[in-house]
């Protein structure tokens, strides 16, 4: 695999990322003039400059976006037609991918060779979507009666407001947005402020590939400035929305002003269960990976394991002597598992819930603690003692902390993965197909996975039950998520007249 030669010493001389805004096909400064800084997390250098969105910058590309949809060709076009346009982007997605990655890292804090592989996951969304484009159709009924045809289409929703997260940036708007445009849709388009870089190189490479200019229209800016216009509008049809439960909740009632139709991606606090007979080596490579991973800012984080009394010290040790081998550091340097904390609101959020979980009476068996050094780090921490009313089995952490429950019956251990608020994912893992499939239909949450975990693909459709959620993303029946269902019911031949005589009329006060 082609590395990129990026070197943290490298960071002195570069200059920082500059970006304007989207609106109507063209890249323009904020109407006010602002500008909104951002610095790497793992390294505290500017690497990006961007034009920073208000209410009038929003409005003008909300107004792109209507314009564009309802007189412009785009949801005019055949499906083939918007496939072959989400194809060139694939590959142009792929041909900037080292690019791509490197702005990501810088802003996101992430290891390079995650940022890629991301970005390399990206395209396959783009390509899968395009395929899409060509296979939506509506139904037809030609069962009701020799004089009526029923057809069912599938319209475009019209206008979507996409706000992403800053987690997974690139990922995220590629879990969205080529799904919304298969259908015909047009878009404005909110990156998380903190990692917009790889969501506006992504506008550039929309217009490269032939996107009609208001189609798709992108703002860098404050969630409580651009995010407010982009729920509340009017104009707008669609709102989709990967972030917190909290704000997603807020984003919901706003919405709702508008009858909004709404699609929430949102928190998790996901379980893998550990039975006694499990593969071991996987499962305690499975517990390490699925917490550490993107360093634990995933929606989808192991960071809860329910662990087998009869196997517990055993697998737990063990547990925490791999954790000891994770590497954590610059990013940019090979071989690193886990970067840099995002932000600090989070680097702090992290650790007041580690601290409230010793308070509440669970043993930091490992880590705990920010790791003094340049950059936003903070050591891989496991948590034991932890019992199922305390915060940090119930909440979402969104760090590199796993909290260690143990149970003993299958019973016990489905109660327990089903005792938050969140029902995103869960892992099982048995060498026993009855128990992992009992397990599996029985604990409520979107994605169960049986012996692996955070494995992902186009084809399965993503998203969760209770506080986790609205709606699904991926999967065939992606786009038609951004479609409205029209019936179009047509009568063959004369009608009958209606008539009746005035004696045999109902009158509600008669009723």
């Amino acid at each position: 695999m082609q590395t990129n030669n990026l070197q943290a010493s490298s960071l002195a001389t570069r200059k920082p990322f500059q970006g304007k805004l989207l609106i109507d096909g063209v890249w323009v400064e904020a109407n006010d003039g602002k500008k909104l800084e951002r610095k790497s997390p793992a390294h505290d250098k500017l690497v990006a400059v961007y034009a920073e969105a208000g209410v009038v910058d929003t409005e003008l590309a909300i107004a792109a976006a209507r314009k564009a949809f309802d007189s412009g060709p785009w949801p005019r076009m055949k499906g083939a037609e918007r496939a072959r346009t989400l194809l060139k982007a694939a590959d142009l997605i792929l041909e900037r991918k080292y690019e791509l990655a490197e702005l990501e890292t810088l802003e996101n804090g992430k290891p390079l060779a995650q940022s890629l592989a991301e970005i390399e996951g990206s395209a396959d969304l783009w390509q899968y979507a395009a395929t899409l484009a060509r296979n939506l159709h509506g139904d037809s009924y030609n069962t009701l009666g020799e004089n009526t045809l029923g057809v069912v289409l599938r319209d475009p929703i019209g206008v979507v407001s996409v706000i992403t997260p800053w987690n997974f940036p690139f990922l995220i708007v590629s879990q969205k947005l080529p799904f919304a445009l298969a259908a015909g849709c047009t878009a404005v388009v909110k990156p998380a402020e903190v990692t917009s870089g790889t969501t506006v190189m992504l506008g550039q490479i929309l217009i490269d590939a032939g996107i009609p200019a208001g189609v798709v229209n992108i703002l860098v800016g404050l969630g409580s400035v651009v995010g407010e216009v982009m729920v509340n509008h009017p104009d707008v049809d669609m709102l989709s929305f990967t972030g917190s439960t909290a704000v997603g909740k807020a984003a919901v009632a706003k919405s709702a002003a508008t009858l909004k139709k709404v699609s929430m991606e949102l928190g998790g606090k996901n379980p893998q269960i550990i039975f006694a007979d499990c593969d071991w080596a996987a499962a305690v490579d499975a517990a390490v990976y699925g917490v550490y991973f993107n360093a634990g800012q995933c929606c989808n984080s192991g960071s809860r394991i329910l662990v087998q009394e009869s196997i517990a010290k055993k697998f737990v040790d063990e547990v925490v002597e791999r954790s000891k081998q994770v590497k954590v550091g610059d990013p940019l340097v090979q071989g690193v598992q886990v970067g840099a904390i995002t932000t600090e609101k989070q680097l702090d959020t992290i650790l007041a819930h580690i601290k409230a979980a010793k308070a509440a009476g669970a043993n930091v068996a490992l880590g705990g603690a920010r790791i003094v050094r340049t950059g936003m780090y903070i050591e891989p921490t496991v948590v034991t003692g932890v019992k199922p009313d305390m915060a940090i089995a119930r909440e979402e952490v969104f760090g590199p902390v796993l909290a260690v429950l143990t149970f003993n019956t299958l019973d016990e251990a489905i109660s327990l993965a089903n005792s938050t608020l969140y029902g995103l994912s869960a892992a099982v893992w048995s060498q026993d197909f009855t128990t992992c499939m009992t397990a599996a239909r029985r604990i409520k949450a979107g994605t169960i996975w049986i012996n692996t975990f955070l494995e992902g693909h186009a084809e399965l459709p993503f998203g969760g039950y209770h506080e986790s959620g609205i709606g699904r993303e991926l999967g065939r029946f992606a786009t038609e998520d951004y479609t409205e269902t029209k019936t179009l019911q047509m009568h063959l031949g004369s009608r009958t007249d209606w008539y009746i005589q005035p004696s045999t009329r109902i009158h509600l006060s008669e009723t």
